[in-house]
Protein backbone atom coordinates (compact mmCIF):
# COMPACT_ATOMS: atom_id res chain seq x y z
CA UNK A 1 0.00 0.00 0.00
CA UNK A 2 1.14 3.42 -0.71
CA UNK A 3 -0.76 6.00 0.81
CA UNK A 4 -1.44 8.96 -0.68
CA UNK A 5 0.11 11.66 1.89
CA UNK A 6 0.81 15.20 1.35
CA UNK A 7 4.01 17.08 2.86
CA UNK A 8 1.62 17.84 6.13
CA UNK A 9 0.76 14.16 7.12
CA UNK A 10 4.17 13.30 7.12
CA UNK A 11 5.16 16.29 9.02
CA UNK A 12 2.09 14.96 11.46
CA UNK A 13 3.48 11.78 11.47
CA UNK A 14 6.62 12.27 11.99
CA UNK A 15 6.32 14.44 14.82
CA UNK A 16 3.79 12.02 16.59
CA UNK A 17 6.74 9.47 16.18
CA UNK A 18 9.39 11.20 17.40
CA UNK A 19 6.50 12.14 20.87
CA UNK A 20 3.12 10.59 21.05
CA UNK A 21 1.97 13.04 23.99
CA UNK A 22 2.53 16.36 22.24
CA UNK A 23 -0.35 18.22 22.21
CA UNK A 24 -2.96 19.21 19.25
CA UNK A 25 -2.15 22.36 19.42
CA UNK A 26 1.75 21.77 20.04
CA UNK A 27 1.63 19.92 16.84
CA UNK A 28 -0.40 21.75 14.75
CA UNK A 29 1.88 24.94 15.53
CA UNK A 30 5.06 22.37 14.56
CA UNK A 31 2.68 21.08 11.38
CA UNK A 32 2.06 24.96 10.49
CA UNK A 33 -1.78 24.18 10.66
CA UNK A 34 -4.70 25.41 13.36
CA UNK A 35 -5.67 22.85 15.55
CA UNK A 36 -9.01 22.21 13.94
CA UNK A 37 -7.77 20.78 10.61
CA UNK A 38 -4.31 19.42 12.83
CA UNK A 39 -6.84 17.15 14.65
CA UNK A 40 -9.06 15.96 11.68
CA UNK A 41 -5.71 14.96 9.63
CA UNK A 42 -4.89 13.07 12.75
CA UNK A 43 -7.92 11.40 13.36
CA UNK A 44 -8.18 10.59 9.47
CA UNK A 45 -4.67 8.87 9.78
CA UNK A 46 -5.82 6.92 12.78
CA UNK A 47 -9.04 5.60 10.69
CA UNK A 48 -6.76 4.75 7.70
CA UNK A 49 -4.55 2.56 9.83
CA UNK A 50 -1.69 4.55 9.24
CA UNK A 51 -1.70 5.44 13.19
CA UNK A 52 -2.39 1.91 14.79
CA UNK A 53 -1.69 3.39 18.54
CA UNK A 54 0.27 5.42 20.97
CA UNK A 55 2.05 3.83 23.23
CA UNK A 56 5.57 4.76 26.07
CA UNK A 57 9.26 3.69 25.71
CA UNK A 58 9.93 2.27 29.42
CA UNK A 59 13.29 1.86 30.72
CA UNK A 60 13.50 -1.78 31.09
CA UNK A 61 16.91 -1.59 33.17
CA UNK A 62 15.09 0.97 35.23
CA UNK A 63 11.93 -1.30 36.58
CA UNK A 64 14.57 -4.54 36.57
CA UNK A 65 14.46 -6.55 33.45
CA UNK A 66 18.06 -6.43 33.33
CA UNK A 67 18.24 -9.37 30.29
CA UNK A 68 17.68 -8.86 26.57
CA UNK A 69 17.93 -12.01 24.47
CA UNK A 70 17.14 -13.25 20.96
CA UNK A 71 16.43 -16.75 20.46
CA UNK A 72 16.77 -18.12 16.47
CA UNK A 73 14.59 -20.76 16.12
CA UNK A 74 13.77 -23.49 13.80
CA UNK A 75 10.38 -25.46 13.04
CA UNK A 76 10.44 -29.04 12.11
CA UNK A 77 7.57 -28.12 9.84
CA UNK A 78 6.73 -25.01 7.92
CA UNK A 79 2.91 -25.54 6.46
CA UNK A 80 0.77 -23.12 6.94
CA UNK A 81 -1.05 -24.42 10.15
CA UNK A 82 2.23 -25.39 11.80
CA UNK A 83 3.50 -21.48 11.27
CA UNK A 84 0.21 -20.27 12.70
CA UNK A 85 0.06 -22.55 15.63
CA UNK A 86 3.57 -21.73 16.64
CA UNK A 87 2.69 -17.81 15.77
CA UNK A 88 -0.54 -18.12 18.48
CA UNK A 89 1.54 -20.09 21.11
CA UNK A 90 4.25 -16.74 20.94
CA UNK A 91 1.18 -14.22 21.46
CA UNK A 92 1.12 -16.19 24.86
CA UNK A 93 4.56 -15.99 26.21
CA UNK A 94 5.13 -12.27 27.57
CA UNK A 95 8.84 -12.70 27.54
CA UNK A 96 8.74 -12.55 24.34
CA UNK A 97 8.72 -9.09 23.01
CA UNK A 98 8.83 -9.45 19.07
CA UNK A 99 8.38 -12.07 16.77
CA UNK A 100 9.77 -12.26 13.23
CA UNK A 101 8.70 -15.08 10.60
CA UNK A 102 12.69 -15.24 8.75
CA UNK A 103 13.95 -16.69 5.62
CA UNK A 104 17.10 -18.76 5.94
CA UNK A 105 18.14 -21.19 8.50
CA UNK A 106 16.29 -20.46 11.59
CA UNK A 107 12.22 -19.96 11.09
CA UNK A 108 11.54 -17.34 13.24
CA UNK A 109 13.37 -14.69 15.65
CA UNK A 110 12.21 -13.72 18.98
CA UNK A 111 13.31 -11.04 20.94
CA UNK A 112 13.13 -11.74 24.38
CA UNK A 113 13.17 -8.99 27.59
CA UNK A 114 13.54 -10.68 31.39
CA UNK A 115 14.48 -10.18 34.82
CA UNK A 116 17.88 -12.14 34.80
CA UNK A 117 19.40 -15.01 32.98
CA UNK A 118 17.92 -17.51 35.42
CA UNK A 119 14.26 -16.34 33.81
CA UNK A 120 15.28 -16.35 30.64
CA UNK A 121 16.83 -20.19 30.61
CA UNK A 122 13.42 -20.98 32.24
CA UNK A 123 11.40 -19.75 29.49
CA UNK A 124 13.60 -21.56 26.71
CA UNK A 125 14.13 -24.78 28.19
CA UNK A 126 10.44 -25.09 30.02
CA UNK A 127 8.53 -23.56 27.19
CA UNK A 128 10.38 -22.53 24.04
CA UNK A 129 12.39 -25.65 23.49
CA UNK A 130 9.53 -28.09 24.81
CA UNK A 131 6.72 -26.06 22.36
CA UNK A 132 5.60 -28.62 19.68
CA UNK A 133 7.00 -28.45 16.11
CA UNK A 134 10.30 -26.46 17.45
CA UNK A 135 13.63 -28.34 15.92
CA UNK A 136 15.75 -25.92 17.62
CA UNK A 137 16.51 -23.41 19.60
CA UNK A 138 20.00 -21.07 19.17
CA UNK A 139 19.94 -18.11 21.74
CA UNK A 140 21.98 -14.72 21.67
CA UNK A 141 22.36 -12.60 24.55
CA UNK A 142 22.56 -8.70 23.94
CA UNK A 143 25.89 -7.18 25.69
CA UNK A 144 24.95 -3.65 25.46
CA UNK A 145 22.18 -1.52 23.12
CA UNK A 146 24.05 0.87 20.57
CA UNK A 147 21.10 2.44 19.40
CA UNK A 148 16.98 2.35 20.22
CA UNK A 149 14.92 4.08 17.47
CA UNK A 150 11.54 3.29 17.12
CA UNK A 151 8.91 3.59 14.16
CA UNK A 152 9.69 4.64 10.78
CA UNK A 153 13.11 6.74 9.18
CA UNK A 154 10.62 9.36 7.93
CA UNK A 155 13.39 11.33 6.84
CA UNK A 156 11.05 13.66 4.13
CA UNK A 157 11.79 11.48 1.25
CA UNK A 158 8.43 9.82 1.45
CA UNK A 159 6.84 12.96 0.20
Amino acid sequence: MNPSLDATDWRILKELQADGRVTNVALAQRVGLSPPPCLRRVRALEEAGLISGYTVLVDEKALGFELTAYAMVRLHNQAEPDLRAFENRVLGWPIVREAHMLSGESDYMLKCVAHDLTEFQDYVLGQLTAAPNVASVKTFLTIRQAKREPGLPLTGREI
